[in-house]
């Protein structure tokens, strides 16, 4: 929920703080509401007491709540913080942002995101999938990515249409809780039909960043993803799904061309090996097929994305069904563990190792005290406090 401004902006203004903004910092919602007013003046406000919180004042660093009423005091604008406006989407873009739906809500909204259309902007880079989201806004705030595909990979691409939302999504994107399955056409077909791949990824040196190759150093950024055969077709090639369990850049497309099966279209790594021959299509056959992650209402969004078409008619020139797919148990493999959950184990472990050399060493000190010989009585000893003998 926007925050709903209730005076006119050249006096006293009063905003309720939406559940969009529950727990946000102060200086993250005028970011958030109010961006023209810099840093700097929310700084003073907040010195001279000005900026008021349910009628008490209040500091930059603190964290709001729904409900609370934010009291500013007007003007501040600064020129330079002005919003920025955007050209105005075309009729052809915004019906290309329509085809793309599958779903919304007053959370997200589910995108199928056709090859070749890039995520975000970039160096030559003009059509993309950021640039199309005022077609979503519907008077409200504008939509926020809070993940990427690659722009030759389809599939789904969630998209949080409030701040809120995508905090939300973002914590379950990074924590590794967001479930995502990729269908993928390789070359040839793995010895092993369900396996995992464990290698290491850095960037290539030359490539200014914009490939990936695995670090055989092993100081790389970790990369686990798990595979599954579907379906083979000789040993030509072979449908699989795939898991990425991190989120490294170009992750399945590294790990598939490293074990000698690159993803069919794939240039970029498999080199001139990634093409079959015949009329299977030269374009990259890589998927987002499904996605299953936290909905912030409680309940489960579990959506799936259409084939696009190159990769639908190439399945079927080779023989395989895409009811296969879909029919396959859903096993979900373990998330690769965050630092965050790294230390907590390696605390957590070495605390144990320490609980239980107190107890070895209690055991060593309760056997020797049971072996230990009992004391002799001895008579009285000549020596320094010893009585004389008595002389008969």
């Amino acid at each position: 929920m926007t925050a709903r401004e209730e005076t006119a902006a050249d006096t006293v203004r009063q905003f309720t703080v939406g559940s969009d903004d529950d727990g946000v910092r102060l200086d993250r919602w005028f970011k958030r509401h109010l961006p023209q007013v810099g840093f700097a003046t929310v700084s003073r406000w907040a010195r001279t007491g000005q900026i008021r919180v349910d009628g008490k004042r209040a500091d930059p660093a603190d964290r709001i709540a729904a409900g609370q009423v934010i009291r500013v005091p007007p003007g501040g604008d600064s020129p330079d913080k002005a919003a920025r406006t955007r050209k105005p989407l075309t009729e052809e873009q915004i019906a290309l942002a329509e085809s793309m739906v599958i779903s919304k809500d007053r959370a997200a909204i589910v995108l199928n995101k056709p090859p070749g259309l890039a995520t975000q902007g970039g160096s030559g880079t003009f059509q993309h999938v950021d640039g199309l989201l005022d077609a979503y806004a519907d008077e409200g705030p504008r939509p926020r990515l809070v993940h990427r595909l690659d722009k030759d990979t389809s599939g789904v691409l969630l998209i949080a249409r409030t701040p809120g939302s995508a905090a939300f999504f973002s914590k379950r994107f990074s924590g590794r809780s967001a479930r995502k399955i990729y269908w993928a056409l390789v070359v040839g077909v793995p010895d092993i039909a369900d396996g995992m791949i464990d290698l290491p990824l850095a960037k290539q040196p030359g490539t200014g960043g914009e490939k990936m190759m695995v670090d055989k150093s092993g100081e790389g950024q970790p990369a686990r993803s798990r595979y599954r055969v579907i379906d083979r077709a000789g040993n030509r090639a072979s449908w699989v799904e795939l898991q990425p369990l991190t989120g490294r850049t170009h992750q399945l497309r590294v790990h598939m061309a490293a074990i000698g099966h690159p993803i069919v279209g794939d240039g970029k790594y498999g080199g001139p090996d990634a093409f079959l021959s015949g009329s299977i299509s030269r374009k990259m056959h890589l998927h987002a097929r499904r996605l299953i992650i936290d909905h912030p209402d409680g309940d489960l969004i579990d959506v799936r994305a259409e084939l696009p078409e190159h990769f639908a008619a190439s399945l079927e020139q080779l023989g395989f069904d895409e009811a296969d797919g879909d029919a396959l148990e859903v096993v979900l493999a373990k998330p690769a563990p965050d630092k965050e959950t790294k230390k907590a184990f390696a605390k957590a472990h070495a605390k144990q190792i320490r609980k239980e050399r107190r107890g070895e060493r209690r055991s060593r000190a309760t056997g020797a005290a049971s072996t230990r010989k009992p004391p002799t009585k001895r008579g009285p000893t000549k020596g320094k406090g010893s009585p004389k003998p008595v002389k008969k």
